[in-house]
């Protein structure tokens, strides 16, 4: 066995037979099950079985075997009970189907006649379990071991079939639908189950996503698609690289300063002192005497400032604010200070930035957290993260027409709670989809449902239910066509959008 599957290794993919006949060798064992011993296994007699299948679906086969064999029963020396024995049985097999599945679990249950020699007729009800390995696209070989309940007293039995089912008809490629054997829409070599544009062709880096100006960024996430730009200005460039990119920035071509929108600072009176820092902007001065002429004026407040220098003449201040008071001593006169009880920057109006990320804390939702002024100072989900979110969009799955989620979304659900707990500033918004197919209520209820699911687990790991929404749309937005399985299929989906809070 160890090289038969070995052989199978070279095999592509295992698609289920839709015909085959069968032929197998039985172990047929009716004295354990009756008051004999499990492991007398010279009282086991082989038997034989010819056997017609036929597929239902993917999962569901239509098995009919005929059985014939010798049983003893464990009084043998009764000889009624050492027989030649006949049957006939109706199955049906429940295929545990993966498409790249090299051995394909199955288990199975039915009814059958058993005819006995000397005339005896009794009904059995046949449960089991079985293994398929695959040899060839139309080729399997079978092992089946069933227990089988008589309704004849003393008619309990153990089965085990060892043999091999040949399809009738080819399980390859050329026999899938269109849509299975292509799989790649847009042709980019990324198939349409993990591509996130399935109908427009782009880098498999970007999740089959289109990048006109070549920069990196997917254009759907890019704010200047026809213009090669930096993921830190969301795919925008800064041609004068003053940090601020050309979209916002009044000079996109000269370096300036976020207070003048990318321009560079102005100088009215050309003395040679930015407008900014020039208590006399509009008449040359020294910057010896900040921006105003070297005259001798009055001191109405009595702090040292000439009143031509003071910004503040009547009211008593100090130097570092131009004459006007400064409570916390950062150069910033009080009127001016959006924080006048914290020690900031000029450039930030007297606001302190504590994590240097460039937004005084005032605005800082992240205060201590170096994050990006378009995402209101908080540190931005990495890429791998954001892919994570956008894969989890197809990965979670349900129950048919249900909200019950599949164990096997469970993986990337807890990848999400992760995210969720490396990022306390962001929250989750989760949007649940369906197709068409059916009513419009019925679609939007369980839309509803399945994003609440997904909402509960989240909850049960320990996410506050403050960082938590769900929403469901039913039928009513669309990412791609209705008219196919494959665009059905899409459009059956649960977004995760994060957030800051």
């Amino acid at each position: 066995m160890f090289f038969v599957l070995l052989a199978t290794q070279s095999i592509a993919q295992n698609y289920p037979l839709q015909k085959g006949i069968s032929a197998r060798a039985l172990f047929m064992d009716y004295q354990s099950q009756n008051g004999g011993n499990l492991t007398e296994f010279k009282a086991y007699h082989h038997g034989f079985e010819l056997g017609w299948q036929q597929q239902i679906n993917t999962n569901f086969n239509l098995y009919v075997p005929f059985k014939a064999g010798v049983v003893t029963h464990h009084e043998a020396d009764i000889n009624c009970l050492h027989k030649t024995v006949y049957g006939l049985d109706a199955q049906l097999q429940y295929l545990f189907q993966k498409e790249e599945a090299i051995v394909t679990p199955f288990v199975v249950g039915g009814v059958g006649g058993v005819y006995e020699e000397g005339g005896d007729i009794n009904v059995q009800v046949p449960v089991g379990v079985g293994l398929q390995f695959t040899i060839a696209p139309t080729a399997r070989l079978v092992w089946q071991s069933e227990y089988r309940v008589s309704l004849a007293e003393d008619r309990n039995n153990l089965h085990h079939g060892l043999g091999f089912i040949y399809g009738l008809q080819k399980g390859d490629t050329e026999k899938m639908p269109k849509e299975k054997a292509i799989g790649d829409r847009d042709g980019d070599g990324l198939e349409d189950d993990i591509d996130l544009c399935p109908d427009m062709a782009g880098a498999i880096e970007l999740n089959g996503c289109p990048d006109k100006d070549g920069d990196g960024i997917a254009d759907y996430k890019d704010k200047c698609p026809n213009y090669a730009g930096l993921a830190a200005f969301d795919g925008c460039p800064d041609s004068d690289g003053d940090g601020i990119s050309d979209n916002d920035d009044e000079c996109p071509n000269m370096a300036g300063t976020v207070e003048n929108k990318g321009c560079p600072s102005q100088d009215r009176d050309e003395d040679g002192i930015p407008d900014a820092i020039d208590n006399c902007p509009d008449t040359k001065g020294t910057a010896a005497n900040k921006g105003c002429p070297e005259v001798q004026l009055m001191d109405k407040d009595g702090d040292g400032i000439a009143d031509a220098e003071d910004r503040c003449p009547n009211i008593a201040g100090v130097a570092s604010a131009s004459g006007c008071p400064d409570r916390d001593g950062d150069g910033v006169a009080d009127s001016s200070d959006k924080c006048p009880s914290l020690a900031g920057l000029r450039t930030f109006n007297g606001c302190p930035d504590s994590d240097g990320d460039g937004l005084d804390d005032s605005r800082d939702k992240c205060p201590n957290s170096f994050g990006s002024v378009d995402n209101n100072g908080c540190p931005g989900l990495s890429s791998e993260d954001q892919k994570t979110l956008d894969i989890a969009m197809r990965a979670v799955q349900f129950d048919t027409g249900k909200a019950s989620i599949k164990s096997e979304s469970y993986r990337v659900l807890n990848q999400v709670v992760d995210i969720m707990n490396r990022y306390p500033n962001y929250s989750i918004s989760i949007e649940g989809h369906t197709d068409n197919v059916g009513s419009a209520t019925l679609n939007q209820s369980l839309s509803e449902k399945r994003a609440k699911a997904c909402y509960d687990y989240l909850l049960r790991q320990g996410i506050t239910s403050s960082r938590l929404s769900y929403v469901g749309y039913g039928e009513t937005q669309p990412i791609s066509q209705n008219t196919t399985a494959a665009g059905r299929e899409l459009n059956r989906r649960v977004q995760f959008n994060a957030r800051i809070r």
